[in-house]
């Protein structure tokens, strides 16, 4: 049964996991929206939501947990510099999945998630 199980282990070791998704939720910061199966989508709404969470904190602890997690300098600081003045009266539920359809070659279910423009 599913019950208290938080984790998506999504079929890969632990590191494998934590690099994935520090990859993707810097391109999301970088890129504003990317393409990436529904599994993994879910994931990284996750980290995400905590990682605008933190620019809004704004203070340098913050800055620096997110320097743990996102790879690029830059991408932080626009992150705290932007993104965070962008959500500053949202209190939660940063991003968007839309559903795009099955991919070719493996029927995967294919989402696009973005960050929310209002």
């Amino acid at each position: 049964m599913k019950h208290r199980k938080t984790v998506l282990k999504l079929n890969r070791t632990s590191a494998h996991r934590k690099a994935m998704f520090r990859n993707m939720v810097t391109s999301l910061f970088k890129h504003s929206s990317i393409k990436t199966t529904e599994a993994k989508a879910k994931g990284l709404r996750k980290i995400a939501d905590k990682m605008i969470t933190l620019a809004k904190r704004g203070d340098l602890h913050a800055r620096r947990q997110a320097l743990a997690i996102i790879r690029e300098k830059d991408v932080v600081h626009t992150l705290f510099e932007e993104v965070a003045e962008k959500f500053n009266s949202r209190q939660g539920g940063y991003t968007r999945i839309t559903k795009l359809g099955p991919r070719k070659g493996d029927v995967a279910p294919m989402v696009q998630i973005e960050l929310i423009a209002d």
